[in-house]
């Protein structure tokens, strides 16, 4: 098993579904930090079973909507001096904007310049929005 020292000061976005955490790193940008990132995939855990794991030695302002839309059940811990200071748990944002874009080709927005196109959420369990123009349905 590969160890990752104890985060001194930072947040660590835990609770991520397997395979995931990928999609994470990349929609937040992770990749163009020149703070130390750690990317842990398929680690064990005993809720989950396998789950994703990333570890920011960095306070950085995240996106906590695209956290929330890509995977509503994970946790956010802020680390300072080696201890979790505070722990946020996410829930699916019931209004996206200017994150999705609309799966219907006939649909205005994938036409005309419509900038900041909102998805309202209409199944949580499925992480499904709908595009305010359209209603068609739709997942990141």
């Amino acid at each position: 098993m590969i160890n990752v020292s104890k985060l001194k000061e930072g947040i660590v976005i835990d609770h991520i579904r397997a395979g995931h955490g990928y999609k994470i790193f990349q929609q937040l940008g992770l990749d163009r930090l020149d703070d130390v990132v750690v990317l842990m995939r398929n680690v064990d855990s005993e809720k989950m079973g396998k789950k994703d794991l990333i570890k920011i030695e960095s306070n950085l302002d995240l996106n906590l909507e695209v956290l929330g839309l890509i995977d509503p059940h994970v946790t956010i811990n802020y680390v300072k001096n080696g201890e979790r200071v505070n722990k946020v748990s996410l829930t699916p944002p019931q209004t996206v904007t200017g994150i999705l874009t609309c799966k219907n080709p006939r649909c205005i927005t994938n036409h005309e310049r419509i900038t900041d196109v909102k998805f309202h959420l209409v199944d949580a369990h499925t992480n499904q929005y709908a595009c305010e123009y359209c209603d068609v349905r739709t997942r990141l």
